[in-house]
This record gives C-alpha cells, sequence and structure tokens, in this order.
C-alpha cells in the first residue's frame, strides 16, 4: 500500500552549502571583512541557517574590529537577497535523487518537502534543480506559524500531499528532523552523505541512508 514520504531540503535532497555560504561571505565582504567563512570546512554551519553563519563569521574577526549593535539584523535580510539571486550557482541534487523519486512516484507514494528554508527560497531552489514537479506539497519555515522540530510543518505537509500522517516517514539530516519524526510519532531515515557524514548514526534513527538508491526499498518495509 502507498504512502507518504517527505524530505527535508537543505543538507537532505542538495548539497547547498556552497552558495549559502557564498551569501554569507558576501556579507562579510560588505564589511571589509573578506570571506570569514570556508566553503568546505564549514559546510555544517550553513546547515544551522543564515544567522548562525553570521555569528560564525563574526566571531572570526580580528579583535581590533568592532560591528555595529545592529549587525546581524542588518545582514540577514543582505544574506537572503544575495543568496535569493544565487541560489543554484553551486548547490547541485545528491547522486540517485531523482531516479528514487521517480521510483517511489511510480509505486503510488506520494512525495512532500518540508524545510525550515523559507518558503519563497525553497521553491525557487526546488524549480531551479528541475524536480518541483515531483513533490504534491511544499512547507517552509514561514508557511506556517512554527518551524520544525514542532510537527505541524511536517504534518501540513503530509496532509497537503493527500497522505496520513500515520502512512509517512521523514527523510532528513539533522538532530532537528530527528525530533520532528518523534514529535509527529513517524519514523526517520538520516542520510549518511550530508553534512554530518555516518557521525549522525549518534541520533539513533529507525534507519541511516547511505545512497539514495536504498529509499525505495526502505518505503516498500516502512509503507508496506
Amino acid at each position: 500500500m502507498a504512502g507518504t514520504v517527505v524530505f527535508d531540503l537543505d543538507g537532505t535532497l542538495a548539497d547547498t552549502s556552497g552558495d549559502l555560504i557564498a551569501a554569507a561571505n558576501a556579507c562579510f565582504q560588505a564589511r571589509g571583512l573578506g570571506d570569514l567563512l570556508d566553503p568546505v570546512d564549514d559546510a555544517l554551519i550553513a546547515f544551522h541557517g543564515g544567522r548562525a553563519m553570521l555569528r560564525a563569521g563574526y566571531a572570526r574577526m580580528p579583535a581590533d574590529m568592532l560591528l555595529p549593535p545592529a549587525a546581524e539584523d542588518e545582514d540577514y535580510p543582505r544574506l537572503l537577497d544575495h543568496y535569493g539571486q544565487n541560489i543554484a550557482c553551486h548547490t547541485r541534487l545528491y547522486p540517485g535523487v531523482e531516479t528514487a523519486l521517480e521510483t517511489l512516484a511510480g509505486a503510488g507514494h506520494r512525495l512532500a518537502v518540508c524545510t525550515n528554508k523559507p518558503e519563497g527560497l525553497a521553491e525557487a531552489l526546488l524549480r531551479e534543480l528541475g524536480i518541483r514537479q515531483a513533490f504534491g506539497a511544499m512547507i517552509g519555515a514561514d508557511t506556517l506559524p512554527v518551524r520544525k522540530p514542532d510537527p505541524r510543518p511536517y504534518q501540513a505537509a503530509v496532509r497537503a500531499a493527500g497522505g496520513e500522517v500515520t502512512r509517512s516517514f521523514l527523510i532528513g539530516d539533522t538532530e532537528t528532523d530527528r525530533k520532528t519524526a518523534a514529535a509527529a510519532g513517524v519514523r526517520v531515515a538520516l542520510v549518511s552523505f550530508g553534512p554530518e557524514g555516518q557521525a549522525i548514526s549518534r541520533l539513533a534513527p529507525e534507519a541511516l541512508l547511505h545512497h539514495f538508491d536504498e529509499l525505495p526499498e526502505l518505503a516498500r518495509d516502512w509503507l508496506a
């Protein structure tokens, strides 16, 4: 019997760290600070959000440099604007995503995205990556008054896709996704190819997903 598979976006469907880091560095450059974050070494920071990237960068400033008290609030909208204009320069889908989505849809499963990325940016990125049409629903950080790990965005994604929460599960890459699934009373598979790599096993998810080739079989097992 078919069910619903819900996906996180950043770090799960696509590696977006390069474009996110570039957006933060653009803010630092505008303040004459140069590139304070590295697109490889700081990839994990990128998946904690724009403000986390800004704070991480500010912490690396020379000790003799001062920022205005409102720097973060000033830079955050600038970061989002830069990111929105350069949303898929370096971003790439993880291997096997498109085939897995086609296979799941062919088996009758409903597909949805539930992300803490702002809805407009998430919609734009999914379109740029050429996979928006695969999903029956997309819930972003600002679609509802609450965001993950509150279970309501997840529940809304499942229902908007035409599914039932009791016959659904989540694919994610962070502790936020682990907590979201627990709050919604569903299982979660965390990807081991995301920002934390194999270390994500520390969260003891119901499954680890090492490659998207494994997802159709997992869906058969969990939604049988």
